[in-house]
């Protein structure tokens, strides 16, 4: 990511209050930590499949928490929304203790191919209520789904 960019465009748009989120294709927590001292983001998108794991995760949810910088997760793929709840939840819980300025993002489909789909309650993810990260697939979708031999691949090839 071109760092020194993204905090000119930051700069340049103070004066109309709008704040630069980004970090979405953000890979380890040094990328993060030089966006965050050249004050090039005011909302860091953390992706949780393109950050390194859980490890780096906690470190960019500290540093963001020392710039005073919320964190918003990117999720809209398959199974990202499943992955981010947990990244909030720590957040919340071990770091900010705030919602505010924090959101996360969600797509309505793909769900019904997890064994623990994110629920949605009144605009907030509920907490899972069975251990692990939520991304266990069904047995039948991954049957379904396999490269190349799955029926769905053959059906459309």
């Amino acid at each position: 990511d071109d760092i020194l960019g993204h905090a000119r465009i930051s700069q340049a748009l103070q004066s109309y209050n709008i704040g630069v989120a980004t970090g979405e294709h953000g890979m380890n927590r040094v990328l993060f930590k030089q966006m965050l001292q050249a004050n090039a983001l005011q909302f860091c998108q953390i992706d949780s499949c393109r950050l390194g794991g859980v490890n780096e995760v906690l470190a960019v949810l500290l540093l963001a928490a020392k710039f005073r910088v919320p964190v918003c997760p990117h999720a809209g793929g398959v199974g990202l929304c499943e992955l981010v709840q947990h990244l909030s939840m720590i957040d919340f819980v071990g770091v900010s203790g705030t919602w505010e300025n924090r959101v996360i993002e969600f797509a309505d489909h793909l769900h019904e191919h997890f064994e623990d789909p994110c629920i949605i309650k009144n605009g907030r993810y509920v907490a899972p209520s069975r251990p692990g990260y939520s991304t266990q697939m069904k047995e039948n979708s991954r049957q379904q789904y396999s490269y190349p031999n799955g029926p769905i691949w053959k059906t459309n090839s």
